[in-house]
């Protein structure tokens, strides 16, 4: 089975929930500090970034806010600590889609990156095991 990326996405300071990403028809982009994201973002179009609030270059959501004052149409996640009211508001106030903690689990955090992309009727991509046993290679199913 092919399946067709249907949107490329930025993650920015995620580290492994990336991986839960894969299972979306996504090309992924990742980046760990703000400066390295921004800098991509003149390079490659994304249709959706996904941020965690506070980067290690980039505090207080500078990322986010800098990225939606340039680029307000674009679709957006924001990660923020759990509990942490203050990142919330802020990061709603900028008009983000969606807003999640950082222990938000795997299937939720799928489920919405899928309804903010409008990858409604996917829900994931899974590696299965081969048909008939013999080689290395793998087919994906769609999942709904």
């Amino acid at each position: 089975m092919i399946v067709l990326v249907q949107a490329t996405v930025l993650t920015v300071g995620l580290n492994g929930k990336n991986e839960v990403l894969r299972e979306l028809p996504v090309r992924l982009i990742t980046m760990q500090s703000g400066v390295e994201a921004a800098r991509s973002l003149k390079n490659e179009e994304v249709e959706s970034v996904i941020s965690k609030w506070d980067l290690g270059d980039m505090a207080d959501g500078l990322f986010l806010k800098r990225l939606k004052a340039v680029k307000p149409d674009i679709p957006t996640i924001a990660f923020i600590e759990a509990g942490n009211k203050a990142q919330e508001i802020a990061a709603r106030s900028l008009g983000v889609a969606a807003v999640l903690t950082e222990q938000v689990d795997d299937d939720l955090f799928r489920e919405t990156v899928a309804n903010v992309l409008g990858l409604t009727d996917i829900v994931s991509i899974r590696e299965i095991s081969p048909v008939g046993g013999g080689g290395d290679s793998k087919r994906q199913r769609i999942v709904k």
